[in-house]
């Protein structure tokens, strides 16, 4: 049995996590939040989206966070960016890396974005061509790897023809959602194995979602595979709007509880991150779905 032995933790707490709560969330918060994940160790983390404030209210202030942060030396501070006006945008607030998603399900594409898979990475093609030419980075998402609310379980083969189309791009690496948390370890690890075909291993991250709790199980499967880039959001932060039931992201507590417990190296300090977690959860009025960091705060 072989894990990596180091893994990169790609927070995405402050953008994935909060455009999906229910309430206002103020920039002062959004700005103290990330500046304790990078005070726990935290070295990328994906502060804003710059999208339209009509469909996303809860991001509307992304000039002001990402204008706002106070920079930590080593710590990368990505957005979002799902198309030309976005990146521009952000390269004016002084972006370091932006980030694009497109989907591995044909209806998801649809009801989410309204259009088709492939003319959803048409419209990437300005976006990478004009972060390129302004020396930003580009990571790639993948949406529904693993199911989607709409058609069902998702074959390998197209999570790895999406894939491969964002790698040959320009993404340097390729995040891979469970968006709506109803994969298992067998069929991560399937669909490891048929992206992996395509694309360097080390090009990979997982972005597992807990609805069904199998988000960890998942996890320890594809770093089985390989795999040394995790996505996670502090206290489980956030949901799918598109799934009933559906939770946040994996929380970042239990990633490195379980990172730390087979002697793989983060950089990160669990004390630190757990207690972020309690912060942020009673400042918003939200329970904390990580259970490392419940246990921590009860003792």
């Amino acid at each position: 049995m072989t894990f990596p032995k180091s893994v990169r933790l790609v927070e995405v707490g402050p953008r994935d996590g909060l455009q999906n709560e229910p309430n206002p969330i103020d920039t002062a918060t959004k700005l103290e939040l990330i500046d304790r994940l990078g005070a726990a160790g935290i070295a990328y983390i994906e502060a804003a989206s710059f999208v339209s404030p009509k469909w996303v209210p809860q991001m509307a202030d992304h000039r002001e966070v990402m204008t706002g942060l106070t920079r930590r030396q080593g710590v990368t501070y990505a957005a979002l960016t799902p198309n030309l006006k976005g990146l521009e945008a952000a390269l004016e607030c002084g972006v370091e890396e932006v980030a694009v998603f497109g989907a591995a399900s044909e209806a998801f594409s649809q009801k989410n974005i309204n259009c088709s898979v492939a003319e959803s990475l048409e419209r990437f093609i300005p976006v990478l061509e004009r972060a390129q030419q302004a020396g930003v980075r580009v990571r790639g998402y993948v949406s529904c790897v693993l199911g989607c609310p709409y058609e069902g379980e998702i074959a390998p083969a197209k999570v790895a023809e999406v894939s491969k189309a964002l790698y040959e791009m320009g993404c340097y690496e390729v995040s891979l959602g469970d968006t709506i948390g109803v994969g298992t370890p067998l069929a991560a690890k399937r669909m490891i194995e048929a992206v992996s075909r395509d694309i360097p291993m080390d090009k990979l991250a997982a972005h597992f979602h807990d609805t069904y709790g199998q988000a960890l199980a998942n996890l320890y499967a594809v770093l089985e595979e390989g795999i040394s880039v995790v996505d996670s959001s502090v206290a489980g932060l956030g949901g799918c709007p598109y799934a009933k039931g559906a939770s946040g992201n994996v929380a970042s507590e239990d990633v490195i509880y379980l990172l730390n417990g087979l002697g793989i190296e983060t950089g990160i300090d669990l004390d630190k991150l757990a207690d972020t977690g309690t912060w942020i959860t009673q400042t918003i009025g939200r329970p904390n779905r990580s259970k490392v960091g419940a246990a921590l705060a009860a003792k």
